[in-house]
């Protein structure tokens, strides 16, 4: 027992990290996505038709982002940005080969296919079903194809898949407290690699590929511009990791405040007052008519986002479609619909 777990507490330097090391750099990165949605709502917010389009596409620009800096990260550090942040680095290979600098080319693409595009589709899966549940909620029954059913099915399925994925990631971390496996995380060996911790030859080596990236100054015209965009890349992702390593206690700030447990006091102290209607609309602030159909109003239904009344299927048919306000701009979800029941309906 104590063999099997001595690796824990090791000191040394080409053994593997101990399972705190390796969960709190999956921490790190859990903790960016969301402090950085929310400061891109907070944007949007403030001024919607500038800045709406971040967050009806901040999945993409994330993504984006992401490819980047881990792309930089892995190229020269042989590690992702949470990984180099805490000293590790991710090796190829199996137990007997040597713990050396730098990932083999198909371990490369494996782990920056694996790092940035699988938590992007695990987002939109998630938002998809977000999305349907929110539909069941309103009770919406369109009519269906089989296609869209089977599609249906299979998003019901994921909560499922998504449990097995976690029991699964349970028992590799498990197998890795007791030194059986070498690899906590499934997705590390999916792409066939292992983390190691820095030593000082490592960090040598890094200094020096960083150093040696000179401009090939009688190179062709396409050598040189792909040097330059190399370049403007490598400047991207060398400013955002250096923004990210600078906040990394104001992202855990973040993530504490905007938790489940402190959402309450949140909701008190950051909730929007009600906009004034706008002046295209002051003259008309007084009718019963929707400021979409025009029409008189059916089954009211008020948007908690910005106060403005609207016919409910007009409302849920632009919300679901756009995520925003059609008056104001503002980002809103489906979840900020809220049905009005006069006394006289």
């Amino acid at each position: 027992m104590a063999e099997a777990g001595a690796h824990l507490t090791s000191t040394a330097v080409n053994e593997q990290p101990s399972i705190f090391e390796v969960l709190a750099q999956e921490s790190l990165m859990e903790a960016v996505r969301p402090a950085l949605k929310h400061a891109v709502k907070i944007l949007a917010e403030s001024n919607p038709s500038r800045f709406g389009f971040l967050w009806r596409s901040f999945d993409e620009l994330y993504l984006l982002l992401d490819v980047l800096l881990q792309n930089h990260f892995l190229s020269n550090c042989s590690a992702s940005f949470s990984e180099n942040f805490y000293g590790l680095k991710r090796v190829s290979g199996g137990r007997g080969l040597p713990v050396r600098l730098g990932l083999h080319r198909k371990s490369h693409w494996r782990s920056l296919l694996l790092l940035c595009f699988v938590p992007y589709l695990r987002a939109k899966l998630e938002a998809t079903l977000a999305r349907q549940r929110d539909e069941e909620d309103f009770s919406i029954r369109l009519a269906q194809s089989r296609s869209q059913r089977l599609y249906r099915a299979a998003v019901a399925a994921y909560p499922y898949v998504s449990s097995a994925w976690q029991a699964w990631i349970f028992c590799q971390q498990l197998l890795f407290v007791f030194g059986v496996t070498k690899t906590h995380n499934p997705l590390l060996w999916l792409a066939r690699v292992r983390l190691a911790r820095l030593n000082t030859q490592d960090i040598r080596d890094i200094e020096l590929k960083n150093n040696g990236t000179g401009s090939p100054a009688d190179g062709s015209f396409l050598q040189r511009s792909w040097w330059l965009m190399s370049q403007a890349a490598r400047g991207v992702a060398v400013s955002l990791s250096s923004s990210l390593s600078l906040g990394v206690f104001f992202l855990q700030f973040l993530e504490w405040w905007y938790s489940s447990e402190n959402q309450s006091s949140v909701k008190t102290l950051t909730s929007l007052p009600a906009p004034p209607p706008p002046l295209h609309l002051q003259q008309e602030a007084d009718s019963r008519n929707c400021p979409l159909c025009r029409k008189l109003r059916t089954n009211a239904t008020v948007l908690s986002t910005s106060g403005f009344v609207f016919c409910y299927r007009c409302v849920y048919t632009y919300v679901k479609s756009n995520r925003r306000c059609p008056v104001t701009g503002y980002p809103t979800e489906l979840q900020h619909l809220i049905k009005i029941y006069s006394p006289e309906s």
